[in-house]
């Protein structure tokens, strides 16, 4: 397993920059999966990629005022 391919908890964390209180309640919506290397917590960076993805965005026009 290449451990470069999985962000830690913290760096997700600070990537993102949610809490961590929001990461455990998207993992526990079933949204992103956390993955255990022995004891550690992981999240595969294509898995943190999708989630990105597939979060909503706004129009992006700008507006005549």
């Amino acid at each position: 397993m290449n451990i470069e391919g999985y962000y830690t908890i913290p760096d997700f964390l600070r990537t993102y920059q949610i809490g961590r209180t929001t990461l455990y309640r998207i993992v526990q919506d079933g949204k992103l999966r956390i993955t255990k290397i022995g004891r550690a917590s992981r999240i595969a960076k294509a898995d943190a990629q999708a989630w990105a993805e597939s979060l909503p965005t706004t129009g992006g026009e700008a507006s005549d005022g």
